[in-house]
């Protein structure tokens, strides 16, 4: 169990502390980093087509259905936490700098992470139906949803998705995932049977998406621009998004009156963002000189999901009370 548990046995640690590494050691620029971009896009195309294929239609429907659960679920996802976000982006702003402060609100706006989320879930002993469907419906909208609903809260100061933009998502991100949609029936099963090499995809892909944004805000002189002191109110601020996060999600799931096992599952889709999705968008939608100042609060938030996770998903499944 404490193996399971600890955040050393999730590959994704490695994945994403090698990308980092290598971008302040060796970062992509000039010539290179249009290469290295290019990559990024062919690579994030195919992981949305994988996604399209491998999210069961069924699935969606069955969400649908149960809409109880998955619409407060989806409020809080893309209601409430944007909102924090945006409180943390413009406290964030007085201290660090702007890109990384709008970062929270990036953060704030992405959906929730499948894999880790159903994983505390079951190991917590929640609804792990629920908490499947949930978010690979989350996942689903925040395809659509992210983009357009952080440029809103954002400003056209702060960010402007243009004509441009807007082709790029639909051709690298929406476009695949439709296609993936229109042949998962054949494709599907053969994806059941080789979910580990999916699953290295999916951390490949990531990896790729973190090292060229890394890249461009290191050329930018990321690792002058922040001293100690603002190193420690990141870690801070990222610390209070995530046990806001995790409060506000149990404290709803408890006035929707939901049974222990939903509120669980409720719980980790509703808190842990998504990695998976916020770096390969942050390729897409900022230029590689800003995406690595944007994902800061990301990668971080990350990392500590599963630092808390791991003793939460524990205390639930010896039935301790969370109030």
């Amino acid at each position: 169990m404490r193996s399971r548990l600890s955040i050393l046995a999730d590959p994704m640690i490695a994945v994403l502390f090698i990308a980092t590494l290598l971008a302040v050691m060796v970062p992509a620029a000039g010539e290179a980093r249009t290469t290295a971009q290019t990559v990024s896009n062919v690579a994030i195309f195919v992981l949305f087509l994988v996604n399209g294929m491998r999210i069961a239609r069924g699935e969606i429907a069955r969400g649908l259905a149960n809409w109880r659960f998955f619409l407060p679920l989806m409020l809080w996802v893309f209601g409430v936490m944007p909102v924090i976000g945006l409180g943390l982006s413009g406290l964030a702003g007085t201290v660090l700098p702007p890109l990384v402060a709008l970062g929270f609100l990036y953060l704030g706006c992405l959906p929730s992470t499948v894999q880790s989320a159903t994983s505390y879930t079951s190991l917590a002993g929640g609804n792990i139906a629920l908490s499947v469907v949930g978010a690979a419906l989350i996942n689903i909208a925040g395809v659509f949803i992210t983009a357009p609903l952080f440029a809103a809260l954002a400003g056209s100061e702060a960010v402007e998705i243009g004509t441009e933009t807007i082709v790029r998502i639909g051709v690298i991100l929406i476009l695949p995932f439709v296609i993936g949609q229109m042949v998962q029936g054949w494709t599907i099963e053969w994806l059941r049977e080789r979910k580990s090499d999916v699953a290295w995809l999916d951390r490949a892909v990531i990896g790729i998406a973190v090292y060229v944004a890394f890249s461009g805000a290191v050329e930018q002189g990321l690792g002058t621009m922040f001293g100690a002191s603002q190193w420690a109110v990141l870690i801070v601020l990222v610390l209070i998004y995530l046990v806001v996060a995790s409060g506000g999600a149990w404290t709803a799931a408890r006035l929707l009156s939901a049974p222990r096992e939903d509120r669980i599952a409720f719980l980790f889709a509703g808190a842990q963002k998504s990695v998976a999705i916020g770096a390969p968008m942050a390729a897409i939608l900022f230029p590689a000189e800003a995406a690595g100042f944007v994902i800061a609060p990301l990668l971080l938030y990350h990392l500590l999901q599963l630092v808390i996770a791991a003793p939460l998903a524990g205390l639930l499944a010896r039935n301790q009370p969370l109030g």
